[in-house]
């Protein structure tokens, strides 16, 4: 009987695999059998997880581990699924381990274990630990094993045990007695810290009395903003600032937005949780799936990564027509489907999206004597923008310029932490529906909330009778208690021909002067 044991071993640790922002429980399957020496993969691994193979074989070898020649098969199930990265070395190393009876195939049992394993046998951080530990929280696994750096990753989930190596023989140890290595260094409460220490506050911004109330209204009910001024304004300071006026998050969005970044590979090994609203400022260079996100295997993109947080487009026009009419879908869905040949991938992506452009190629419009901008300039770059993203867009406000007695007027204006209160204030009257992330589809809160009356409408058509320069969209908004105009401004052809000509014959003038 021992010498059939000897013939035919088997051992099973269990691991995950990330697909977009989910994760997948896979069982690594070890057997060693008599026959030709090999060590086989199968299971749908990909290159990268094939490479395990000589990496774990070395490790072993090089911290003493030999093994008799044997045929050593290693299986990941389900195998309908591609395997990627290297977080499945440690896992098939444990397993190989109890193959050979090593270590108890019985230790290795309800072990939910990750990580990367160098030649010389140190194991070495991994990204997307945080979604693996969630997921054996939910089957109900005895202790986790992940490598060191990633401890206090692992841990900001309480109520699941998880123990930290450094290297295979710590791994051993640990398996065999894992108490020393639950109770080593116990996490503690990371203090919450708002945007604001981070040297960035509302009281930086001199003037712009109306573009602050408007971000202040944009914020307390999540709206789309877009800034309008030529450069030097201040728009892009305004809208780095924005983060700093939003309502602190809660333990469960930290861990959802901590979660994303950990599969990103963005999180910092000495302070892993995400306690502050993302502020995302691509450039205008980036590509739809650098916006979107995807690949081979899609992993987040700015959209998601901005989720709960600000999106901020930079010289919006400047940015490619593809990667701006991606935003449409996302801004009403709150979410984005990615569809590849393995599956589709659905992402988080409730962003509030602010933006800054300047009214002209050259900024100065409609500053006659400084824009150099002809009419078909004007209405090509304006176009940039389609129709139904600018629909999507809640808040537009210029952005003008600040007066040299305005910014040596010696009066500090409101800080963020004031400006915030009022901020939190009103989504609790409010009863918190307009907490940031919900979608805006709600009919009732809308009627509630953007109540439009027969004035406004009376209002709006004699703005768009009137054949002015300006075309006023008019949206009211009650925000703190008061009716609030918010008006997005669209140039219609006819305003830009008759500025053009305006601009000409004021040069015709000036050049008469001189």
């Amino acid at each position: 009987m021992p010498e059939e044991r000897s013939l035919y071993l088997f051992a099973s640790v269990l691991s995950a695999a990330i697909f977009g922002v989910e994760v997948c429980p896979v069982q690594v399957e070890a057997d060693v059998s008599n026959g030709l020496p090999s060590f086989i993969m199968v299971g749908f691994p990909s290159a990268q997880v094939k490479e395990a193979q000589e990496r774990v074989r070395t490790a072993l070898k090089n911290n003493g581990y030999q093994f008799p020649p044997k045929r050593i098969t290693v299986n990941f199930a389900p195998a309908d699924m591609k395997k990627e990265g290297a977080g499945f070395d440690v896992p098939v190393a444990a397993a190989v381990l109890a193959a050979f009876e090593m270590i108890s195939p019985q230790v290795v049992s309800r072990v939910m274990m990750a990580g990367e394993i160098g030649l010389d046998g140190e194991i070495h951080g991994i990204s997307g630990i945080l979604p693996i530990v969630l997921c054996a929280r939910s089957l109900g696994s005895r202790f986790c094993v992940v490598p060191y750096e990633n401890l206090k990753e692992g841990r900001l989930i309480r109520d699941v045990p998880v123990a930290g190596v450094k290297n295979l023989r710590e791994l051993v140890e640990c398996l065999k007695n894992p108490e020393p290595y639950l109770k080593r260094e116990i996490q503690e409460e990371i203090p919450s810290i708002i945007n604001t220490d981070m040297g960035m506050d509302f009281s930086d911004i001199e003037g712009q009395e109306g573009a602050k109330r408007a971000a202040e209204i944009a914020v307390s009910g999540f709206h789309n903003l877009l800034l309008i001024g030529p450069p030097g304004t201040g728009k892009t300071m305004l809208a780095r600032r924005l983060p700093t006026i939003m309502p602190g998050l809660g333990f469960e969005e930290k861990l959802e937005l901590t979660r994303i970044y950990s599969i990103a590979g963005l999180l910092s090994r000495e302070h892993p949780l995400i306690d502050e609203r993302p502020f995302r400022s691509p450039h205008h260079t980036s590509t739809p799936q650098a916006i979107a996100g995807g690949g081979r295997n899609p992993r987040p993109g700015e959209i998601t990564l901005a989720h709960k947080g600000v999106l901020f487009l930079d010289e919006m026009p400047e940015f490619s027509r593809k990667s701006l009419e991606i935003l449409r879908q996302q801004l009403e869905d709150k979410e984005i489907h990615l569809s590849r040949a393995a599956g589709t991938y659905v992402f988080p992506a409730s962003f509030m999206l602010a933006a800054a452009m300047n009214p002209c190629p050259c900024g100065y419009y409609p500053d006659l004597n400084r824009c150099t901008c002809t009419a078909g300039e004007i209405t090509h770059y304006m176009g940039k923008i389609s129709r139904p993203l600018l629909d999507r867009i809640d808040i537009s406000t210029e952005v003008p310029p600040v007066s040299f007695s305005q910014l040596h007027c010696g009066r500090k204006g409101e800080n963020s932490a004031a400006i915030r209160k009022r901020v939190e204030k009103e989504i609790h009257r409010d009863g918190g529906s307009r907490n940031c992330g919900h979608p805006a589809d709600d009919r009732r809160r809308l009627r509630t909330v953007c109540g439009i009356t027969g004035k406004h409408f009376r209002a709006a058509s004699i703005c768009s009778a009137a054949g002015g320069s300006l075309q006023p969209r008019v949206g009211m908004c009650k925000a703190f208690g008061q009716g609030i105009s918010a008006s997005g401004i669209r140039l219609s052809a006819d305003s830009v021909q008759n500025t053009a000509a305006q601009r000409s014959l004021h040069r015709s003038s000036r050049s008469v002067r001189h």
